[in-house]
């Protein structure tokens, strides 16, 4: 055999090893890797996802508050960028789910993920009757259990580390509590992934696949501006920062997102609002629901109009792996080199340890 020969074998067993690990995941997907994108409203669009999925991986639309007609369009133009499978996220709470799940069936969306609370039991069943995998995310073990009872076909476990809206918990504590109870369907992990090896080390844990967003937000294919990305890339772990609620009578899901004054402006605005709710200028729903549209206007701002002083850049606590705008297949031949050298690495030796001579 010679060197090259050699070196092929070993970089084939190297694959082999993770494609092993990741079988689960990547047949449900019907993906070459079990790598998913998260679903970033006003990023992962028919670019970015097409992208995604043409490199090995799997993307993700985000409806989030788009109208039937426009998620319509936004299927049928990434259909047009890629023959490979990829999904919808769809938001629980969004009044035309009914007409949403209809023009994910229309398409033949091989995969539709549920977010934003726990899904209703005719919105379960449309989707599978459409012959659509459905996904959810579940914050805990008891709540995972109860999806897998009432249908869903995969789980997504997100930790603190994420950007945008996030849970409590880290991804180490909740792969710890859900990934030993939850064997039934595939569990995948996601939160502050940004290297191959922390693939590597959640494969082994029992995860099927990873979902990353912050590394592909920036990547060039993301239609993000150019001033939202370059604030990625000079970014570190410690920027990333949650969202501090001001009033117990106003209840705001933690946002993740880079320090700057568009988080100081959005604590003076629960301040605003707690205030008006005083003076019985408004009720409570109303100033939650002023509150939520905050979210989507400055996160708007930074996205398609590069604020990044006064936008919201939402990123996870990975954004300081964010070096560089990389294409996106690029990203996906590192994390997957990465998790190879990883798992060879942890290999079990051809035999002990020589002694040395005395």
């Amino acid at each position: 055999m010679t060197r090259l020969d050699a070196r092929s074998a070993q970089l084939d067993a190297r694959s082999a090893q993770l494609d092993a690990r990741s079988a689960r995941g990547r047949e449900f997907l019907g993906s070459r890797h079990a790598i998913m994108a998260g679903a970033m409203t006003w990023v992962s669009e028919r670019h970015l996802v097409s992208a995604i999925s043409n490199a090995g991986g799997f993307g993700v639309i985000a409806c989030g508050a788009m109208p039937p007609a426009i998620l319509d369009a936004e299927i049928a133009a990434t259909k047009a960028l890629t023959d490979k499978p990829f999904g919808v996220n769809l938001i629980t709470l969004h009044p035309q789910m009914d007409e949403l799940i209809a023009i994910c069936a229309k398409h033949q969306v091989s995969h539709v993920v549920l977010a934003g609370g726990l899904p209703s039991g005719p919105a379960i069943a449309a989707i599978k009757g459409n012959g659509a995998k459905l996904m959810c995310f579940a914050p805990t073990a008891a709540l995972a259990k109860k999806l897998v009872r009432s249908g869903v076909d995969a789980i997504i476990i997100e930790g603190s580390e994420a950007g945008g809206h996030i849970g409590p918990v880290s991804l180490t504590v909740l792969a710890q509590e859900i990934l030993p109870v939850i064997t039934e369907v595939p569990v995948f992990v996601a939160g502050g992934i940004g290297r191959g090896s922390a693939i590597a080390a959640f494969l082994d844990m029992g995860a099927s696949g990873v979902q990353l967003g912050t590394r592909f937000a920036a990547s060039a294919e993301s239609v993000a501006h150019a001033n939202f990305k370059k604030a990625f890339i000079r970014a570190s772990a410690r920027d990333a920062i949650a969202s501090v609620q001001i009033d117990p009578r106003l209840p705001v899901i933690p946002v993740r997102a880079l320090k700057n004054a568009g988080g100081e402006a959005f604590m003076a605005k629960q301040r605003e609002i707690a205030e008006a709710v005083n003076r019985g200028e408004m009720d409570l729903a109303a100033g939650q629901l002023q509150i939520e549209h905050y979210w989507a206007g400055a996160l708007r701002r930074a996205v398609v109009d590069g604020d990044v002083e006064t936008g919201s850049l939402m990123a996870g606590q990975s954004v300081g792996m964010v070096t560089a705008v990389q294409p996106v297949a690029e990203i996906i031949a590192e994390l997957v080199a990465e998790a190879e050298t990883a798992l060879a690495a942890r290999a079990p030796s051809a035999g002990p340890p020589k002694l040395a001579a005395a």
